[in-house]
């Protein structure tokens, strides 16, 4: 099975999203507001049987971390030639911790580019420049961790259909502010 770590914005932040303009282009495949997230580790094809590991993994990631504000914005953005994306701030040591975690997953030692995709290219075409820079500022307390199971082409759109199997909280302390001297 395809699985990855997320992050899933609340309904305001979601209704923030569906604001945006989405002109028609048979180029543009437009994400459906149900598969919203933000991705934190994508750890590609993993046996059934190792699911448990996979739980308690995501469990540690959880228990690591205080709840955060997480933001988007400041406007939409081209990530590479097919991805039309709302920048994702404040979970990049989140991504570290699930990197840490996992292990080894299917990217490659690319870069955490923390970003939740609206629209995608469809073949092997560009996203028009055009669709990037549409302003975009929500927040929300994130106060959860998921392990997702993803099934490409299977949703009504002809996206992935996304299954939460595990969730994890959020849970360490948040740090102490420095004592003043």
């Amino acid at each position: 099975m395809r699985l990855f770590v997320a992050l899933w914005p609340p309904p305001a932040v979601v209704a923030v999203l569906a604001g945006l303009d989405r002109p028609a282009d048979p180029g543009v495949r437009w994400t459906s507001q149900a598969n919203w997230h933000a991705t934190l580790r994508f750890l590609g094809e993993v046996e059934e049987s190792r699911l448990p590991d996979q739980i308690d993994a995501l469990h540690a990631v959880g228990a690591g971390h205080p709840p955060r504000t997480v933001s988007l914005g400041p406007a939409t953005a081209l990530l590479g030639p097919g991805n039309l994306i709302a920048p994702v701030t404040d979970v990049d040591d989140l991504a570290a911790a699930a990197r840490a975690a996992f292990g080894s997953g299917d990217d490659q030692g690319e870069r955490f580019v923390g970003h939740l995709t609206i629209a995608r290219a469809r073949g092997r075409r560009r996203l028009p420049r055009a669709l990037a820079g549409q302003p975009i500022e929500a927040s929300w307390t994130a106060t959860e961790v998921t392990l997702v199971s993803s099934r490409p082409g299977r949703a009504a759109d002809g996206g992935s259909a996304y299954e939460v199997l595990a969730t994890a909280r959020l849970s360490a302390a948040p740090p102490e502010p420095p004592a003043r001297g």
